[in-house]
C-alpha cells in the first residue's frame, strides 16, 4: 500500500497553492494531489458560460508568493488558469497531481496514526493509499450540479434551458431572446456578456442585489507599476486592496445606511434614469448581509442603458412553452432560459468521513481557527474567505499546515489534534458573517463554530495574520502526541 506524508484533494486554486508552500518550505515531505476531474483549476474549468471572471481583484486572489502580472485586475477565467497553470508548472507540481482519481472514503486509524484513503481511479475498483496528514481543498459546493428551485411548469418551457454550470461549448445565441433568472454574481456577469450577440438578455430577479463598479484595471496599480519595481507595486497594490475590502466590510456592519446610499449613489450615477435604482438596485436586507457584485467598467450599466438588455424584479407564477408568467400578469418570452440560482453547497466534496469506526457527519464537526475540527487529527480543510478573496485565508492555511508539519518534525511528534470537549459548548453555523439562501439551504450539513476564538472563524485578513502566521503552535488547544 502506497505511503505519503501529506495528501492534498483537489487541484483547485487551494490545492495548488498548498502544493507549492509544501515545495518551498517542507520540501522533504512526500506529497501528491488527488483531484476527481480531468483537469486541474476547480471552479476556473469547471465553469464554462460566457464571460465568467474573478469577483475579487487578482492583486488579492492572486497567491502572495507569486505576483500577479498579467494586467488586468478582474481576470477573466482562461486567465486564471493560465496563471494557476504557470504557478504549477514553476514549483513543479503537475507531476504529482493524479487526475480521474476520486476520493469517496476517509478513515482516520488511531492505532497506525494516519488516514486510508479510498478512491477509485477512472471509475475503476476502490483502491487504498495511506497519509500521515490530510489536506482537503475541496471547496464547498457540489460539482455535479447547481441549485435549481421547484419551479411550476419547468418542463413546460420548449426552448433551451441552460445552467451556468453545465453551460454547454456550442450553445448558439446569436440573434435569442435570453432570459437569465437571478441577481448575484453570475447573472450580473451573463447579462453583459451575452448581450453583444442575444436579440436582447433580461434579468428576472425576485429580489435585488447590492452591486457597485469599478475599473477592470486598477489606476492606482497602473501608476505605482511606472515609477517602482514590479514587485513593490504588487506589494502595494495588494496592501491597499486587502484594506479596502475590510474597510468596506467593517464599514457595512457599522454603517450600513450610509453605504447602503452610497451604493445606491453610485448606481443611480451610472445608469441615470434608463432603470429605477429604487426597484432594481435597493435591496431589503442590509450591505454584506449577502456579497456584493462587483460590475467592472459599467459594463451591465452600459448595456442596459443602450436597450440591449433590460432587468424585471418580480416573482415567477409559472414557466409557460414561451417563457414565463410573473405574479404581477406579465409575461417573459424567450429563446433560452438560464437559472442561474446559485449553488448547492457540499462539504467534502460528498466524500464520507471516519475516525476509526465511527463515521462523522460535517454537520457534526466543529471548526478550530478556520481550518482544523475539534478532535480529529492530522486533517487541515482550506476554507477561504466569504467576504474577501478565498486565496487570502487559503495562503494562510497553507503556511500554518507547513509550520506545523515542521514543528511536529522537529518535536518527533506524529499526531496533532484540535482538543474539544462539547459538553456545555454553544455552537452556531461556521458561515454566519453571510445570510444568503444557498448558505441558509445548507445550514445543516455543514461544520459548526463555537462562541470564542480559536473556535470561532474570524473572517478577519488581519486577525488571521496575526493569529495565524504568527500565533503559538502549542496554544493549548492543540495536543501534539
Amino acid at each position: 500500500m502506497e505511503e505519503l506524508d501529506v495528501l492534498i484533494i483537489g487541484a483547485g486554486i487551494s490545492g495548488i497553492g498548498m502544493a507549492c508552500h509544501l515545495k518551498q518550505k517542507c520540501p522533504d515531505q512526500r506529497y501528491a494531489i488527488l483531484e476527481g476531474r480531468e483537469n486541474f483549476g476547480g471552479t476556473w474549468d469547471l465553469f464554462r458560460y460566457p464571460g465568467i471572471r474573478s469577483d475579487s481583484d487578482m492583486y488579492t486572489f492572486g497567491y502572495s508568493f507569486r505576483p500577479w502580472t498579467n494586467g488586468a485586475d478582474i481576470a477573466s477565467a482562461d486567465a486564471i488558469r493560465e496563471y494557476l497553470d504557470d504557478t504549477a508548472k514553476e514549483y513543479d507540481v503537475h507531476d504529482n497531481i493524479r487526475y480521474q482519481h476520486r476520493v469517496e472514503k476517509l478513515q482516520w486509524n488511531s492505532e497506525e496514526a494516519c488516514w486510508f484513503v479510498h478512491y477509485r481511479h477512472k471509475g475503476g475498483d476502490v483502491q487504498i493509499l495511506k497519509t500521515r496528514f490530510l489536506v482537503t481543498c475541496t471547496g464547498y459546493y457540489n460539482y455535479e450540479k447547481g441549485y435549481l428551485p421547484e419551479f411550476p411548469g419547468y418542463d413546460r418551457f420548449a426552448g433551451q434551458k441552460i445552467h451556468p454550470q453545465q453551460w454547454p461549448e456550442d450553445l448558439d445565441y446569436q440573434d435569442k431572446r435570453v432570459l437569465i433568472i437571478g441577481s448575484g454574481a453570475t447573472a450580473v456577469t451573463l447579462v453583459p456578456s451575452m448581450a453583444d450577440k442575444a436579440a436582447h438578455v433580461t434579468m428576472l430577479q425576485r429580489s435585488p442585489t447590492y452591486v457597485f463598479t469599478r475599473p477592470a484595471r486598477d489606476p492606482i496599480a497602473k501608476w505605482l507599476h511606472k515609477f517602482m519595481p514590479d514587485s513593490w507595486a504588487h506589494y502595494l497594490t495588494r496592501a491597499k486592496n486587502i484594506f479596502l475590502s475590510w474597510y468596506i466590510f467593517t464599514k457595512s456592519k457599522r454603517s450600513p445606511d450610509k453605504v447602503r446610499e452610497f451604493l445606491r449613489d453610485m448606481v443611480k450615477g451610472e445608469i441615470g434614469e434608463s432603470v429605477d435604482v429604487d426597484v432594481h438596485f435597493n435591496p431589503d436586507y442590509k450591505p454584506w448581509d449577502q456579497r456584493m457584485c462587483l460590475v467592472p467598467d459599467s459594463d451591465l450599466f452600459k448595456c442596459l442603458k443602450e436597450g440591449r438588455a433590460s432587468i424585471v424584479t418580480d416573482h415567477i407564477e409559472t414557466f409557460t412553452e414561451t417563457g414565463v408568467t410573473l405574479k404581477s400578469g406579465d409575461s417573459i418570452d424567450a429563446d433560452i432560459i438560464v437559472p442561474a440560482t446559485g449553488l448547492d453547497l457540499q462539504f467534502l466534496g460528498g466524500i464520507e468521513l471516519y475516525k476509526d469506526d465511527e463515521q462523522l457527519q460535517p454537520g457534526q464537526l466543529v471548526n478550530y481557527k478556520g481550518m482544523m475540527f475539534g478532535n480529529l487529527p492530522n486533517m487541515v480543510s482550506i476554507f477561504g474567505y466569504t467576504n474577501a478573496s478565498w486565496t487570502l485565508k487559503a495562503d494562510l492555511t497553507s503556511d500554518y499546515v507547513c509550520r506545523l508539519l515542521k514543528h511536529m518534525k522537529t518535536t518527533g511528534r506524529r499526531q496533532v489534534t484540535a482538543k474539544l470537549d462539547l459538553n456545555g459548548f454553544e455552537q452556531s453555523p461556521m458561515i454566519d458573517s453571510l445570510k444568503s439562501g444557498y448558505i441558509a439551504r445548507a445550514e445543516s450539513i455543514m461544520p459548526k463554530q463555537g462562541e470564542a476564538y480559536p473556535w470561532r472563524n474570524q473572517d478577519n485578513y488581519y486577525r488571521d495574520y496575526f493569529a495565524i502566521r504568527h500565533g503559538k503552535l502549542e496554544d493549548g488547544v492543540l495536543e501534539f502526541a
